[in-house]
């Protein structure tokens, strides 16, 4: 009897201990990497939180409709090793953002590349995408 609790014990903390490696989600996922994306609006939402940094903007189409994506980045850690600060971008700043879109068509994306219309400014995301387009930080 002894043994098969030994296996059900080791059994029970391998299971645990693979918890937080199901619960993060791969690029392919959520995301299509033929879908590329980009977009340009102003920031209405900014969320510096673990695991992953997302930014919203709304973006003005050609009929003048507008729809708030929301954009994934890496986590904030990696973000700050490109070049980003938590008062880098302001709600109100324009972005273009360039990126792969959900799977689903949901205005949504996993960015890889934003440049800050007023400065020009183009950072890496630090995103989970396979392919990334990494730019550098500018000064």
């Amino acid at each position: 009897m002894k043994p098969l609790v030994r296996v059900v014990t080791v059994g029970f903390g391998i299971i645990l201990a693979s918890a937080p490696i199901v619960a993060h989600h791969a690029f392919s996922a959520d995301f299509d990497i033929n879908k590329p994306v980009k977009i340009q609006g102003i920031v209405t939402k900014v969320e510096w939180t673990n695991p992953h940094v997302w930014m919203y903007v709304n973006v003005k189409d050609e009929t003048g409709k507008v729809t708030n994506w929301g954009f994934e980045m890496g986590a904030p850690h990696q973000l700050q090793g490109r070049g980003w600060t938590r008062e880098l971008v302001q709600l109100g700043d324009e972005l273009i953002v360039e990126g792969s879109r959900t799977k689903d068509g949901t205005p949504r994306m996993n960015g890889r590349v934003v440049t800050m219309v007023k400065t020009g400014q183009r950072l890496g995301t630090a995103g989970s995408n396979p392919q990334p387009v990494e730019a550098p930080a500018t000064p």
